[in-house]
């Protein structure tokens, strides 16, 4: 009886263990078979380790993505920096990667770029943290609360425009990087004293210089000189925290949201936590913004009836705030479509953020391609921009095209999703204020051979595109040139 029972046992201990083992072999050929099916995308990883680096910094990175678009069609693979990459040109690939799909590509910064700035910094993240921080940026910088700005950013642009018209050749790129560093720290700290305000700017000019130099960490280097430069930053933050909490002082402003915020449990942001992230918010509103508004100034001189027409719109407010003599108000900023609509333009020509960084957190199946876990996957905002699917005659400038409004997808200047930039209200109202006080008192000459682009990183005109101006009341230029003297 034991025998035949232990037999009984034997037989079925085998047939579950065949059982098991045909399911599981089944289980890895189906698993092997279905990735036989899914494979990279087309393209090319260049040479060993340096990839197709050099190609993509020794000509235009535009002309390099879309020459890559046309051979191998809206998605393609390639090696740059030191990393395996996907770029995916489509509206439908960049809503998967950065909005419906957005938990499987975590942002992602070259770690040199990360120390600089500070690893608690907003864009690093993803998850309960930043979702976090993310909405005390975007309630500083909400409309309730910049419009209350506008006084302030109109006498920042105003002394930066007169300023300049002296009659002597001044980097507009250079000067735009100050007045929108002006602008940040107003958005961030309020009403500064100036020698606190100063201390800021020159330590964060160094960094910024260091910020897109070669990571080398000897004495001497911009980076290294950058690296002391943002410790000496962190120190003059703290400074003011500390005099904040001496005179209990509560502002409304960044710093102010990032200091009386918990968390959902009850945890405050430490000192170096609010240093980063002030940081990453003038490293994100700074170089671009200086950007665009080079570009806008181009395009203006490049576009004598567009220019008529934003002149005329912006006159008009002009006249009705009695010659300029009243601040412009929420209510005028907020109506001007025709100069709004050139600022969009000038936002899809410029294309300032061609592409973004994202990396795969698991193996993702797009398409059916395969982009690996751990690729670098980079939508590439320009080349949508660009293309003449969803804009018509693409390099022709034209405001109107705005009259309607563009497809979903295909037009992200600020990004899209979770990590869309929180500052995009703050940097349009800039721009429109600038333009208006810039069109009504000035008048302007772009200096020597007005084409050609250069890339640190951003795109803007060659030299910063060199510039003279003057008031528009001056009776001649030569007038104002022969007789400025500002140095």
């Amino acid at each position: 009886m034991e025998t035949t029972s232990f037999a009984i046992i034997l037989c079925m201990f085998l047939f579950l263990s065949t059982l098991f083992s045909y399911v599981f072999l089944v289980r890895k050929k189906k698993k092997k078979e279905g990735m036989k099916c899914v494979k990279l995308p087309p393209g090319s990883m260049g040479w060993p380790y340096i990839g197709e680096t050099l190609q993509i910094y020794s000509q235009d990175p535009n002309s390099f993505f879309a020459s890559k678009q046309k051979r191998y069609g809206e998605i393609f693979k390639t090696h740059i920096l030191g990393c395996p990459s996907v770029m995916l040109a489509s509206p439908e690939a960049a809503k998967f990667v950065l909005v419906t799909h957005a938990n499987l590509f975590k942002p992602t910064y070259p770690k040199s770029k990360e120390k600089m700035i500070g690893p608690s910094a907003l864009f690093f993240h993803q998850g309960d943290y930043h979702a976090y921080l993310r909405k005390l940026v975007q309630t500083s910088l909400s409309p309730e609360r910049i419009k209350k700005l506008i006084p302030d950013i109109e006498a920042i642009a105003i002394s930066a425009l007169e300023s300049w018209a002296c009659g002597q050749v001044t980097n507009t790129y250079k000067e735009m990087k100050k007045f929108s560093f002006d602008v940040g720290i107003l958005s961030i700290f309020g009403h500064l004293d100036a020698s606190c305000k100063e201390k800021l700017k020159k330590n964060y000019l160094i960094v910024d210089k260091g910020y897109n130099s070669f990571p080398t960490n000897i004495p001497g280097t911009a980076y290294h000189k950058a690296l002391l430069a943002r410790k000496r930053l962190s120190k003059i933050v703290s400074e003011i925290i500390c005099e904040r909490k001496e005179k209990k002082l509560v502002e409304k402003d960044l710093l102010g949201h990032l200091l009386n915020s918990r968390d959902a449990k009850g945890q405050i942001l430490t000192e170096d936590q609010i240093a980063d992230n002030i940081i990453g918010v003038l490293f994100a509103a700074q170089d671009t913004t200086a950007s665009i508004l080079t570009w806008i100034l181009k395009y203006l001189q490049d576009n004598p009836k567009l220019l008529e027409a934003v002149k005329a719109e912006q006159t008009a407010v002009y006249e009705s705030n009695n010659g300029g003599k009243k601040p412009l108000t929420w209510a005028q900023a907020k109506s001007m479509p025709y100069t709004y609509r050139f600022i969009l333009e000038t936002l899809r020509m410029a294309s300032i953020i061609s592409f973004t960084f994202r990396e795969a957190v698991i193996d993702v199946e797009y398409e059916g391609f395969l982009i690996p876990k751990g690729w670098k996957v980079m939508p590439l905002f320009r080349n949508i921009h660009h293309n003449p699917e969803f804009f018509s005659d693409p390099q022709n400038f034209d405001p109107s095209r705005y009259e309607v409004a563009p497809k979903p997808n295909t037009f992200m200047p600020f990004g899209n999703g979770a990590h869309a930039c929180p500052g995009n209200e703050l940097a349009k109202l800039e721009m429109l204020i600038l333009i208006h006080h810039l069109v009504t008192k000035f008048r302007w000459e772009i200096v020597g051979t007005q084409n050609g682009i250069q890339y640190g990183p951003f795109p803007v005109p060659q030299q910063g595109l060199p510039t003279r101006f003057w008031k528009e009341s001056s009776p001649t230029k030569q007038d104002v040139y022969s007789s400025c003297k500002c140095k």
